[in-house]
């Protein structure tokens, strides 16, 4: 979990089905999150040693050791001339060599003479610095079929040479388990010249995402009076992907709670989580509410604004979520509850930077909740945008970072520091 909440509390009571009178702390439902998807999601599966192009966004199942240095030789940073700096004291000009390509395995650089060297290309043993051509006089390689002399500035030992081992050395570790694979890290593995990594050959978790609401329609048809075009199943949808979820689009439901129940028994028992959005509040029509009347779920209040109504429990035995329905509320509760949980049971790294930053400006906060706004933040300041309300989609659109105010902490002025999420 992010470090700037309080500590989870631990455990989780028995599911009620009804909205508990006292508001669960953003903590405890962060762990019981955690606690309900544990058993579905921790199970790391058996390491595999996968080409490099199949291990791609994959975890480290184990520690990764350097079976050979980088650089494996001594090279040249420069076009320029490998030499003997002790030859460069005397201010003579130097006879040229043969010149090293990258690629050649060049001979001993006999002292007293320069040998023209390409960047990448092996330094010719007793050479130790590198001057790069344009210091030359004249300040370009000679004519290889002439014999030829340059002069050349005194340069200090080691100037433009990369020694062996100076990126990685040999033996040490390249890549620490757990670590996800991403182009550089692939790269790195490439460079070392493996061509396979050890990885949690687990398949990725599968989530039944479900957007309800009688007031939604799909995006690309009419738009009726009274509708509003659904935000929740694109944001989620790609929420959930950006987490390495197999997203199972269950599109949108009606406020039927028959329909809404016969889409999740056909789907449960093939998918490790059922998510929903809308619903779960106290309206007279909260459909996922009515639909889960005979299931362990549990509907409560969260003491976070946004993101406050939560459901979380069962449905025939698959792990059940219900976040609310306005496309802030929905989002911030992904990023509280669900990611956070996705990342750490699945041993990937803590998915969201955590800094430091100055507030721009006044914002007051209640007292009794833990507020996340969203904000811009660059250069160690953050600036709000838009208000506290959940319905506003072009600031979430603006922002770069989720911002903490928690609870019991109320009005933050401008310059005091705060914590951010980066998104």
């Amino acid at each position: 979990m992010q470090s700037s909440l309080p500590p989870p509390s631990r455990g989780r009571g028995r599911a009620t089905r009804e909205r508990s009178t006292v508001p669960r702390s953003v903590s405890a439902h962060q762990e019981a999150v955690r606690s309900l998807l544990q058993a579905p999601l921790s199970a790391a599966g058996p390491a595999a040693e996968l080409p490099l192009a199949r291990a791609r966004g994959l975890v480290l199942a184990r520690d990764v050791t350097a079976p050979v240095s980088l650089p494996p030789f001594a090279n040249s940073q420069m076009d320029g001339f490998a030499v003997r700096s002790a030859d460069l004291a005397a201010g003579r000009p130097l006879p040229v060599a043969e010149p090293v390509p990258a690629g050649a395995d060049p001979g001993p650089l006999r002292p007293g003479w320069a040998a023209p060297v390409m960047t990448g290309a092996k330094m010719p043993a007793g050479a130790d610095a590198v001057v790069p051509v344009e210091r030359a006089d004249p300040p370009r390689f000679p004519d290889a079929s002439a014999a030829a002399e340059v002069l050349l500035p005194q340069t200090a030992p080691g100037t433009y040479v990369r020694e062996p081992g100076s990126d990685i050395a040999a033996g040490a570790r390249a890549l620490p388990a757990g670590t996800v694979l991403g182009p550089a890290q692939l790269g790195l593995l490439a460079a070392l010249g493996l061509t396979t990594a050890p990885v949690r050959d687990a398949p990725a978790p599968r989530v039944l995402l479900v957007a309800t609401g009688d007031e939604v329609v799909a995006p690309g048809t009419a738009l009726p009076e009274g509708k509003i075009f659904d935000a929740n199943g694109t944001i989620l949808h790609a929420a959930l992907a950006e987490a390495g979820v197999e997203v199972v689009d269950g599109g949108l439901v009606p406020d039927d709670p028959g329909v809404l129940r016969q889409l999740i028994r056909e789907y449960a028992p093939s998918v490790d989580l059922v998510l929903t959005t809308g619903g779960v509040s106290m309206g007279a029509y909260e459909v996922v509410r009515q639909a889960m009347a005979d299931q362990p779920v549990d509907f409560l209040s969260v003491a976070m604004q946004p993101g406050g109504p939560q459901g979380i429990g069962t449905v025939d035995g698959t792990a059940f979520l219900g976040f609310p329905g306005n496309p802030v509320s929905a989002l911030v509760s992904f990023e509280m509850f669900l990611r956070p949980a996705l990342s750490e049971l699945r041993g990937l790294p803590q998915p969201r930077p955590v800094v430091r930053a100055r507030l721009a400006e006044r914002t007051d906060s209640p007292p009794n909740k833990h507020q996340v706004r969203r904000g811009v933040y660059a250069e160690g300041t953050v600036r709000l945008v838009g208000g506290p309300g959940s319905h506003l989609v072009s600031a979430l659109a603006a922002s770069n970072a989720l911002v903490h105010i928690p609870e019991g902490r109320g009005a933050v002025e401008a310059g005091e520091d705060v914590t951010a999420w980066l998104l």
